[in-house]
């Protein structure tokens, strides 16, 4: 009897241990919400010798200048609850709905004394408050002086001086097999450093979900865990060359990589955004395929290089120099490419107005052109964050509809929504994808248009449109 009883007991202590530790697990998860895009362990072993003396010391130096300049950002935003945020809550089961605030955390790296800071936009994004810590434990309050969804950059801004900072390396020169340390400020950590090599450059992994995102990450096998988002990967000299960002495996499992956002497209896209508040985005007005044995014998190439022209936007960069559908592009600037990652790359080291030299094949021919590179809108003028979206509080970003998509929608003009983020339009409803065709019965063919027709506008609109499924859709806005 008294052996039974014990075994009770120790059932019952049992069990109510996995219910407090249930519980616990599900309302941190809930609570404090990662916003690291992948849940990543320590590098499994690579199968490259270990690092010599010299080397050692390298490492040493440039983790230690490193360290100061990496922060850790602290993020509270609100949501409403769920009575599936917490099965274990009562006053959430009766009081399903209210406000709460959550908390997600993610590291940032010091560009300059005056206290600017890069960090990824999925970490700042929905914030209401950020917190920046710095390695020394002082505190302050950041702003947000921009955002930029294509890219998962974010530029915030504190009130100091004198602070120490990274500068920027040249992360075109990486080589392959070159080592490198990522550096972040996680959760209560302090700083963390990992060292790995770069074992891919240019990697497109379709992560960032718009057609118009660049992708081109440096791919190496230092371990990046959560909270290590936004934070350092420079190179043995302490250069900034790359800003990690945590992206998720296919499976959810950890798979040996991480991923950082080169410095080059980095070094842009904050100038950009500390000068106008918005990137001042260069397009090409193509739609590219990736050039393989397949094309390379259709189109007669003795070698598989450059990318395929599948379609061409009229009056935009690539069909003003003349290229058409079934062109191959070989090189922009001299400098070759061969995937639409290294592409993209290359394109977003510019702006609408610069002048580009581009090397292509047409019609069995090598002929090359000198392109002016357009914004989505197809100008070339400086677009500040308040010109259109911004003033008018719309919370989105707008690009020309393709030619393929007013084709394939039957439609025949239109303005495409992207990266939706705080605003009338996300309060409407609206998704990213949507293209506005009409406003109040006004169509709607360039960006520009939206700005115009809603400015002279009071009391509320009526937008019209249709997503790339072909659903139609109706939205009515206040103003």
């Amino acid at each position: 009897m008294k052996q039974i009883a014990k075994f009770i007991s120790i059932s019952l202590a049992v069990s109510a241990f996995s219910i407090a530790t249930y519980h616990f697990t599900i309302a941190n998860k809930i609570k404090n919400i990662s916003i690291s895009r992948e849940q990543l362990t320590n590098a499994q072993q690579a199968g490259y010798l270990l690092p010599s003396e010299q080397l050692s010391k390298d490492f040493n130096l440039a983790a230690e200048s490193t360290i100061h300049a990496v922060v850790h950002i602290k993020t509270e935003f609100t949501r409403k609850s769920s009575v599936y945020d917490n099965y274990f809550s009562i006053e959430d089961f009766f009081y399903n709905g209210r406000s709460r605030v959550y908390k997600a955390t993610g590291s940032g790296v010091i560009i300059s004394s005056d206290g600017y800071i890069v960090t990824n936009n999925h970490v700042v994004e929905q914030a209401d408050k950020i917190t920046i810590t710095l390695n020394d434990k002082r505190t302050y309050t950041a702003k947000v002086i921009g955002l930029d969804p294509s890219t998962d950059l974010a530029l915030l801004k504190i009130d100091a001086s004198e602070l120490p900072f990274l500068t920027y390396g040249n992360s075109d020169d990486l080589k392959i097999g070159e080592w490198v340390l990522a550096v972040g400020n996680p959760f209560n950590l302090t700083s963390t450093v990992t060292a790995g090599i770069v074992s891919a450059k240019a990697r497109d992994i379709n992560i960032l979900g718009s057609n118009t995102s660049i992708e081109s990450f440096i791919q190496t096998d230092a371990a990046v865990n959560p909270g290590n988002s936004g934070g350092a990967l420079v190179n043995i000299s302490g250069e900034l060359v790359g800003i990690n960002a945590a992206i998720a495996s296919g499976t959810g499992y950890y798979t040996g990589y991480s991923f950082a956002i080169p410095a080059s497209i980095v070094k842009k896209v904050v100038k950009d955004l500390k000068d106008f508040g918005k990137v001042q985005r260069a397009i090409l007005g193509v739609s590219i395929e990736e050039v393989n044995s397949d094309v390379a014998e259709k189109f007669g190439l003795d070698k598989i290089e450059g990318v395929l022209v599948e379609g061409v936007v009229s009056g935009l960069a690539a069909a003003n120099a003349g290229i058409l559908a079934g062109d191959i592009i070989l090189e922009i600037d001299e400098t070759k490419v061969n995937s639409r990652s290294e592409l993209l790359e290359k394109i977003g080291n510019y702006s609408p107005g610069d002048k580009v030299k581009v090397k292509f094949i047409h019609n069995s021919k090598i002929k090359e052109e000198t392109m002016i590179l357009t914004s989505m809108n197809g100008g070339t003028q400086i677009v500040k964050d308040s010109d259109v979206a911004s003033s008018l509080n719309l919370g989105a970003d707008f690009e020309i509809v393709s030619s393929k998509q007013l084709k394939d929608l039957k439609i025949l003009n239109g303005v495409v929504v992207k990266n939706i983020r705080h605003g009338l339009l996300s309060q409407a409803g609206i998704k990213d994808d949507f293209i506005i065709t009409k406003i109040d019965q006004k169509s709607v063919n360039k960006p520009d248009d939206i700005s115009t027709i809603i400015s002279n506008k009071k009391g509320g609109i009526l937008i019209e449109g249709i997503y790339p499924s072909g659903i139609k859709a109706y939205y009515g806005i206040g103003l």
